[in-house]
């Protein structure tokens, strides 16, 4: 079988199209567009909405980052909404405390929070390339907070896995109505998070990074042994950056560039160019084995370079050439999976959120926005409904590494938006939310659409792959994959693991809208491996 059978179809639509993990938010983002608001409107209402709707997730008091296609200009822009650790941080205080690496949650897991950059991000989006204000965007978020809404299956699972996590701390009890985590069916409220987005809408981030949302979060963070202080969070600024891309088979692909891992998906999609992909068919032996490998081996390079651009030197431009893909590409063998993967050398000598919009004015903006792992680290700040991120865990403790925690520092960031055009016009926002999932997920759907001309909905239908970045000799695959399959990449020394029911959310969610540049044309495709919706108008 080759394919996840979800018995979608593909949404088509001339005005506008929102895709994500969640029907009731996807239809927040419809609303703003048919309300005369752009792409980027609809994504960051979206996004809030789904701070709501899928808590543990995303929210306020985590990242984001954003791609922006500009009809007028024809131009891709970035938008890195990473927050830094705060300026205090100390590599050594956390080794003397007896970690190897900094804790996702727990007693000391206020050590993995980084400054939340989400609010300023959604500004930074707005100012810049929006029409509206945030009061309108977030008008709708705000009443689902305070009125409810309803659980489904699938958040209501994912809800009850964090629950001794949130449990640990008093506050956490704000993200669990009735001090249990919601079951399918109930209608949750949550009050104190509606209060503080009612603070965004109306003060904007000035209100969350110098108001007293700010002095609460530096306030508990620091009780709890973290390093954030209020002069972290009024001096936090969003970027806008430079995207990177490469060209695969005439069509350009788009990263937000690191501190991002956006570039493990561009180095894998070089390394795959060098294969008649194609002709492999798509779900055989052949064309897993290529792109596992190539997907280890981009890995590797990722995990040794990528880092804060604007603290540590990331070789980019060697990373992304087609010559270092050759030779990365000459390490795979077609008998045998590589033994032992390790980096390059690319100069010489030396549970997330994901949503995409493509508005009438073919305007499109993939959007992500993360707290890393289910309600980050499971600190809900008093009195604000906000789970804080640990993004921060996510620093080497390794002075020699160019991911070392230091003060003022962003740290490596699995989230990624992706963007494809073909002839200089936009053709795919996409995305794939699931931590190291991601850039896997985006050479996946990149394949399936450019090699085997499968449709939004069919590229995301299709069965994947999940190499382990733990341990990257084991490579995950979905029950439906046909055992011949299984087998054969057993032969070629793969250790599969197969992943059967609720455990085929780590092939993680993704979201894809395609245009067609000749008649403006949308078709949009969502997960369904989760609850996610693509709806238009």
């Amino acid at each position: 079988m080759s394919f996840f059978n979800s018995r979608r179809s593909d949404v088509v639509s001339k005005n506008g199209i929102v895709a994500t993990s969640q029907p009731i938010a996807a239809q927040v983002g419809l609303r703003i567009l048919q309300d005369g608001g752009n792409a980027v409107d609809a994504a960051v209402g979206t996004a809030a909405a789904l701070n709501v709707l899928e808590p543990m997730s995303t929210g306020i008091g985590g990242d984001m980052f954003a791609l922006v296609w500009l009809a007028d200009s024809k131009k891709v822009v970035a938008v890195n909404g990473s927050g830094r650790s705060g300026i205090e941080a100390d590599p050594e205080y956390v080794l003397k405390k007896g970690y190897s690496s900094i804790p996702t949650e727990g007693p000391d897991s206020a050590l993995a929070v980084s400054v939340p950059g989400t609010v300023s991000g959604w500004q930074m989006c707005l100012d810049l390339y929006g029409t509206m204000g945030m009061n309108q965007v977030l008008r709708d978020p705000i009443k689902y907070a305070q009125e409810g809404f309803g659980v489904s299956d699938v958040i209501s699972d994912a809800w009850q896995s964090s629950v001794a996590k949130l449990s640990y701390r008093p506050s956490g009890s704000e993200l669990l109505p009735g001090g249990s985590a919601p079951s399918h069916g109930d209608i949750v409220s949550l009050k104190t998070l509606a209060n503080s987005l009612s603070q965004i809408a109306e003060g904007g981030a000035e209100a969350f990074y110098k108001g007293d949302i700010g002095k609460k979060i530096s306030r508990f963070v620091q009780d709890e042994g973290g390093w954030i202080t209020e002069q972290d969070l009024a001096e936090h600024r969003s970027d806008c950056d430079v995207p990177i891309s490469i060209d695969y088979r005439g069509v350009t692909v788009w990263e937000c560039p690191p501190n991002g891992q956006g570039i493990a998906a561009l180095m894998a999609l070089n390394i795959a160019e060098g294969f008649d992909v194609a002709s492999m068919g798509s779900q055989s032996v052949d064309r897993y084995h290529y792109l596992v490998e190539a997907m280890r081996l981009g890995y590797a390079d990722a995990l040794q370079y990528v880092a804060d651009p604007r603290v540590s030197d990331v070789p980019i431009e060697g990373m992304l050439s087609k010559e270092y893909a050759s030779a990365r590409r000459n390490l795979i063998n077609k008998e045998k999976s590589i033994k032992t993967v390790s980096y390059g050398q690319p100069i010489p000598n030396s549970d997330t959120v994901y949503l995409t919009v493509v508005d009438r004015e073919g305007n499109a903006c993939s959007f992500i926005n993360s707290l890393y792992q289910g309600f980050g680290t499971g600190l809900v700040v008093p009195d604000t409904g906000i789970a804080l991120q640990n993004r921060g865990a996510l620093f080497s403790l390794d002075p020699n590494h160019p991911n070392y925690l230091q003060g003022g520092k962003r740290p490596y960031q699995t989230i990624i938006p992706g963007m494809a055009t073909r002839d200089g016009e936009l053709w795919l926002s996409f995305g794939v939310m699931g931590g190291f999932q991601q850039p896997q997920g985006h050479l996946q759907i990149i394949s399936n659409m450019v090699d085997f001309g499968m449709t939004p909905q069919q590229a995301l239908d299709a069965l994947r792959f999940s190499v382990d970045v733990k341990d990257n000799e084991i490579v995950w695959v979905e029950e439906d994959l046909d055992e011949s399959v299984v087998s054969g990449l057993k032969s070629l020394g793969h250790t599969v693991m197969v992943a059967e029911g609720y455990d085929r959310t780590m092939f993680g969610g993704g979201q894809i809208i395609s245009r067609d540049p000749h008649n403006g044309s949308l078709m949009g495709g969502s997960e369904p491996r989760k609850d996610g919706a693509a709806v238009g108008w």
